[in-house]
């Protein structure tokens, strides 16, 4: 039991309600919101890319950043030529018939893709002091480069087909791209710029 002073009130008279205050301040804080602007987005990709580099002090670093962006922009560039993006293509590779006619070759098997390898052999063979593997390398050249004249012929044939039937309209002369797909066909498929975007045997 507590003791009443006289002339004082008491505790529930004096004591604030803390709890009133705390809801109070709890709900003006949910009212107002984060309490500041909303960064712009080139802000806030600043803040998670990282801090922004000091500008270059001498002439020697300016140039070192350039070759720097430089060659970054040309790795990227090839990857997407590498894809066969027109941006980042050469002008003899670009446009939707140059893709139809890379297609064209890089779905079918020709005979061209060994051209390489089978120069390597008969190179070494042509060099061996032996008389009847010198005349039977020749043989076999002459043999191999009739094959890629026939096997070029129908890719020729086919790319007339294909092209005609897709894009009757175009501008393209049907020489120079028989040409170009001849040619491509002459590399060895790992090594042909773009990278093939097709598998062997599908149909285009």
């Amino acid at each position: 039991m507590k003791l009443r002073l006289p002339g004082r009130r008491t505790d529930s008279a004096t004591t604030p309600d803390t709890s009133s205050d705390l809801s109070a301040q709890l709900a003006g804080s949910t009212a107002v919101g984060k309490g500041r602007p909303t960064p712009k987005r080139n802000e806030a990709q600043g803040r998670r890319s990282g801090p922004v580099p000091p500008p270059p002090t001498t002439r020697k670093e300016a140039y070192r950043r350039m070759r720097e962006q430089q060659a970054a922009n040309r790795g990227t560039t090839r990857q997407a030529a590498l894809r066969g993006d027109d941006s980042a293509l050469p002008a003899r590779d670009r446009g939707p018939v140059r893709r139809l006619v890379r297609d064209v070759v890089d779905a079918r098997r020709n005979a061209g893709s060994f051209f390489l390898v089978v120069a390597a052999l008969v190179l070494v063979g042509y060099f061996i002091p032996n008389p009847a593997v010198q005349s039977y390398t020749v043989f076999v050249w002459f043999a191999f480069f009739l094959v890629i004249v026939v096997d070029s012929v129908f890719l020729g044939r086919r790319i007339k087909k294909v092209v005609g039937e897709r894009y009757p309209d175009h501008t393209e002369r049907m020489r120079g791209l028989i040409w170009y797909g001849v040619s491509r066909a002459t590399m060895i498929r790992r090594w042909r710029f773009p990278k093939p975007q097709v598998p062997q045997g599908a149909e285009v």
